[in-house]
């Protein structure tokens, strides 16, 4: 067990500039199309994370070659150019894995739900037995949606988590598909991650028919995460549509080998942000997107409705702008804060450090992430003094936080981070384990102490 770390508190407002490391969403949706493309593709400047190294893993295991390049075209970036996947029919699908010698491959999914959920309609692809597994904490999130729609497709799904009477679906499970993938249309209820969604659509240009995929329910949590899929497939070249609220049509074709470069994390740049939020400082952050499909858009919005300012200034080249937040004296609570999706442990931070109650909605699903973050949240924000309850749709607090403690960190990114933020006012506050930061972002704790630091 990590020993707790203790959170830096600042003595003065938090000023600084910070950068932080490439998108994770956007790294492995890049990834994965690497492997399914016609040629050796280039992802520049992807995020170095145990989620983008379990993701690249994964492909390896797969058949993909991976080669990692120091120093991009002189550009001082590192990039990763794969090689794709052969996707042709076996005849053997339970021989030995062509592409090592060894035995039918077995993906360690970690705790990344883009590997668990991303790359079963890939293995299904490949014509082979392939077995998924991870964490402890990963058998208790959510597949059944992802699995339900392969199987819909003709794909076989096996094992102790397959999908069945009394299991909903989760790992460990088999996937086998002899044949590949025919495509067509399928529906499926993603209300519980827009994963589901973008598992199926990233694949669906290698289906044979490609792909229309209909939601069930009446709401799918992060939508966003669903319009970047959308987004890149696109950007790509390919053919995608929503004809109607909650469908979406991929059409089939090759994916031509590409060279991208990925954007900073927006979400990771939350916790950063809010620093200068919560202490009354100022932080800035070059090469924020003009334009951006990453729900991390979201925080300048959000970020004013607690009273801090927010402001911009176009960067040369027109496509990024430098982004400048300046903390209120006091915190306001906006009162309603509604589908924060992956920032709400973040936001909760914020709100937990305002007067005034915070309602949460439309974030049910957060129950199924790495950790029920609701609970979580309620239960951490009740252990430093202030008082929380969850709701149907999300959670409520109350009052804030009265006192400094240890913040149990779930195994959660987002926990650990949450609580680097209520330690920035509040004295003695211990995260469990920051080392689950190396999630998405192995250099949390060295950013960290540097801007708070050198504001002291």
């Amino acid at each position: 067990m990590p020993s707790p770390w203790p959170a830096p508190t600042a003595g003065a407002p938090v000023c600084g500039q910070v950068s932080v490391p490439a998108s994770k969403s956007l790294t492995n949706r890049y990834l994965l199309l690497a492997a399914l493309a016609a040629g050796p593709s280039v992802v520049v400047n992807p995020l170095e994370s145990r989620d983008s190294r379990l993701m690249l893993a994964a492909l390896e295991t797969l058949g993909a070659r991976v080669e990692r390049i120091a120093d991009w075209q002189g550009s001082g970036e590192p990039a990763v150019r794969v090689t794709p996947l052969r996707l042709e029919a076996v005849t053997d699908p339970a021989a030995a894995d062509p592409a090592t010698g060894g035995p039918a491959p077995q993906i360690d999914c970690g705790l990344a739900g883009t590997v668990m959920r991303f790359l079963p309609a890939v293995a299904a692809l490949t014509g082979r037995v392939v077995h998924f597994d991870g964490d402890p904490e990963a058998r208790v999130r959510p597949m059944g949606a992802v699995l339900e729609g392969l199987a819909a497709l003709g794909v076989t799904i096996t094992g102790e988590g397959a999908p069945g009477p009394g299991n909903a679906g989760y790992l460990p499970f088999t996937v086998e598909s002899p044949g590949g993938i025919d495509g067509g249309e399928i529906t499926i209820d993603a209300s519980g991650s827009s994963q589901f969604v973008s598992g199926l659509l990233l694949a669906a240009p290698r289906f044979r028919r490609g792909l229309t995929l209909r939601h069930a329910g009446s709401s799918v949590p992060s939508l966003e995460h669903v319009e970047m899929t959308l987004t890149v497939l696109s950007e790509l070249g390919l053919t995608v549509s929503s004809p109607e609220p909650y469908t979406w049509r991929v059409e089939p074709g090759p994916i031509e080998a590409f060279t991208v470069r990925v954007e900073p994390d927006l979400s990771n740049a939350g916790p950063f942000l809010c620093a200068a939020a919560v202490t009354g400082g100022e932080v800035t952050m070059r090469g924020w997107p003009k334009h951006s499909t990453q729900i991390g858009r979201r925080w300048t919005q959000i970020l004013p409705e607690f009273g801090a300012e927010v402001t911009t200034a176009e960067e040369p080249g027109g496509e990024t702008v430098t982004l400048t937040v300046r903390g209120p004296k006091h915190l306001v609570s906006p009162g309603t804060v509604d589908g924060t999706a992956e920032l709400t442990p973040t936001v909760a931070a914020l709100a937990a450090l305002c007067e005034g109650e915070t309602t949460f909605t439309s974030v049910q699903h957060l129950r199924g992430h790495e950790t029920d973050r609701l609970a979580a949240l309620v239960a951490e924000i009740r252990r430093l003094g202030g008082e929380a309850e969850e709701t149907e749709d999300g959670f409520r607090v109350f009052s804030p936080i009265t006192h400094g403690g240890l913040v149990r960190s779930y195994a959660d990114h987002r926990m650990a981070t949450f609580g680097a933020v209520l330690g920035l006012v509040m004295d003695d506050v211990e995260v469990e384990d920051i080392g689950c930061t190396s999630k998405t972002m192995p250099e949390f704790p060295e950013l960290w102490r540097d801007l708070v630091e050198s504001s002291q």
